[in-house]
């Protein structure tokens, strides 16, 4: 965490223009039925350091901080694959996650492509984590343990 005279990793990158829009856990798991992973919705994990205790299945990682400059070939590589949602999340989705929503949506916007939206997933992987099996069946790594003891928030 960033000290009172340190600047948040973050203010090294322009602010998203792109509002993040939210899909809730529900809508996402409801995703995993009605759609296919990597084709018509991809997950996009963007904690570092703290990517522990497990990862929703099909999530790619690309953490945040370094977001910003692979954010054209993410889209890129989205657009190659005719992915038409893009859902990014963090520990909370309370900074992270809807930053990099933005940035992508940013990306998508210049591109002035409508077919493609960058979405956050409300709650995060925490949320996901502790809203029951029904969620951590879909987990990769779950690690029950890990997430009894994490704290909220995400920077």
């Amino acid at each position: 965490m960033a000290s009172a005279t340190e600047a948040p990793w973050h203010a090294a990158f322009p602010k998203p223009k792109a509002q993040a829009e939210f899909i809730s856990r529900e809508d996402t798991l409801a995703l995993f039925s009605s759609a296919k992973p990597g084709k018509d919705f991809i997950l996009v994990d963007v904690r570092r350091t703290d990517f522990e205790g497990g990862t929703i299945k099909n999530s790619v990682n690309f953490p945040a901080h370094s977001f910003y400059h692979i954010r054209e070939a993410v889209y890129d590589l989205v657009k190659a694959a005719g992915v038409k949602t893009v859902i990014s999340y963090c520990g909370s989705s309370n900074g992270r996650g809807p930053r990099v929503a933005g940035w992508l949506q940013d990306t998508i916007n210049e591109k002035g492509d409508d077919s493609i939206k960058s979405v956050a997933m409300t709650g995060g992987i925490k949320g996901w984590a502790k809203a029951g099996e029904e969620y951590t069946s879909q987990m990769v790594g779950y690690e029950k343990e890990a997430w009894e003891t994490k704290p909220d928030g995400c920077a």
